[in-house]
């Protein structure tokens, strides 16, 4: 069908845009995801840090019996009210 409504301009004039709104902050999300995920690339122990990681102060929990009695004696002062 021909519509002859001389207010509206024929199809082939409307100006239609090459890229939607979204997709500059898609592309820039997607640089950033780049971005993050090569950060962490370098993230970890050098074969010649391991013999210092290894020694007994650098563990998480060194002195369990000591920490053991820290939190109790914590806690026997701390007791909550009940």
């Amino acid at each position: 069908m021909k519509s002859n409504c001389k207010l509206c301009p024929p199809k082939a004039l409307i100006e239609r845009p090459d890229t939607s709104p979204m997709q500059p902050k898609l592309r820039l999300l997607g640089a950033l995801a780049v971005a993050a995920g090569a950060g962490c690339a370098t993230l970890g122990a050098k074969p010649w840090e391991h013999d210092l990681l290894a020694e007994h102060s650098m563990q998480v929990d060194a002195y369990p019996l000591e920490t053991t009695i820290d939190d109790h004696i914590y806690f026997s002062k701390e007791a909550p009210f009940v």
